[in-house]
């Protein structure tokens, strides 16, 4: 169990929260600081397998930690984002060099047509998705968290019909920021019966090409369980969705049914990741955990176990 490393991660999140933070007040960070820490206490490791709700499983590689959706919604809120029913879980790394996390949802809507893959137009695409993230800016406004903006894709859309897999990604960064520091939102979805899952790898432009696989791994290691399957769809009895796939990039959906979720709820930027100076601190003390987890797995089992007893007794 690898909670030694996850503390680490937590106190970096923090830190990157309370040098960057949006609406760094001290209400926030005290918020986001109890809500990683209720994630250590949930957190599943790698190898494992993962249920995602009644649809699926996540068959969690070893170099994953998942947290679980309850304790990753409270992270979410945290940060600035909306709470969200579908939210499944989050996904971060063991490795205290990488600083991306990814977000599981599963949203109902019913069966995705993927025909109209076959003639949609990207531009059209990202002009909606430009205007949807727009309206989603009011409730971040509300909330007292920056705007933000849509810079460019870096993948274009492109749909794997076999497979039923959409992959997907933008550039987006603090409006008037003009520096490079540009969030990424790398976005991978699986079409099921009864509505699609959605993964939100989130990092920076920087890192694109390094944090990427990631996201790639966790594509591979979904299965949906029989029954729910894209192919187990009748069409006699089950939902279909009053949109297509062109709707998971462009926010179709999201105008036509009054969802503020371009992008995905939880797909913003959370804080621009990695500071010289909370690399130096946040990342050292990360590796410390991980560094000290493998030589002492023994003895952080035994103390594991006490610490859970009590926290029983005081629920």
């Amino acid at each position: 169990m690898s909670k030694r490393y996850l503390i680490g991660l937590i106190l970096l999140f923090i830190l990157n929260f309370a040098v960057v933070g949006e609406a760094a007040t001290t209400s926030n960070q005290a918020t986001l600081e109890r809500a990683w820490k209720q994630a250590e206490k949930a957190a599943i490791d790698g190898p494992k397998e993962v249920s995602l709700g009644d649809q699926a499983k996540l068959n969690l590689p070893d170099k994953y930690i998942f947290i679980p959706k309850n304790e990753a919604n409270n992270i979410m809120k945290a940060m600035g984002n909306g709470d969200s029913k579908d939210l499944l879980g989050m996904v971060v790394s063991k490795n205290s060099d990488d600083n991306w996390y990814i977000v599981i949802e599963f949203r109902p809507e019913g069966y995705i047509k993927d025909d109209d893959a076959k003639s949609w137009n990207i531009d059209d695409l990202f002009k909606e998705l430009k205007e949807g993230t727009e309206e989603l800016n009011k409730e971040r406004t509300k909330k007292g968290f920056k705007e933000m903006e849509i810079i460019g894709w870096v993948e274009k859309p492109q749909y794997d019909q076999a497979k039923r897999q959409l992959i997907w990604s933008i550039s987006s960064r603090d409006k008037g920021d003009t520096s490079d520091d540009n969030t990424i939102n790398y976005n991978t979805y699986v079409l099921g019966r009864e509505g699609y899952i959605d993964m939100c790898l989130v990092t920076d432009l920087k890192e694109i090409e390094r944090d990427k696989p990631a996201a790639l791994d966790l594509l591979k290691a979904i299965e949906y369980v029989p029954g729910k399957r894209y192919e187990d769809f009748n069409s006699s009895t089950d939902k279909i969705a009053e949109y297509g796939l062109a709707a998971l990039v462009g926010g179709v959906a999201a105008k036509k049914l009054g969802i503020l979720a371009i992008v995905g709820a939880f797909c913003l930027k959370f804080i621009k990741v990695i500071i010289v100076a909370v690399v130096a601190l946040g990342a050292g003390i990360a590796k410390f955990f991980r560094r000290k987890k493998d030589n002492t797995e023994d003895v952080a089992e035994k103390v594991d176990e006490p610490e859970t007893k009590t926290e029983s007794k005081d629920s």
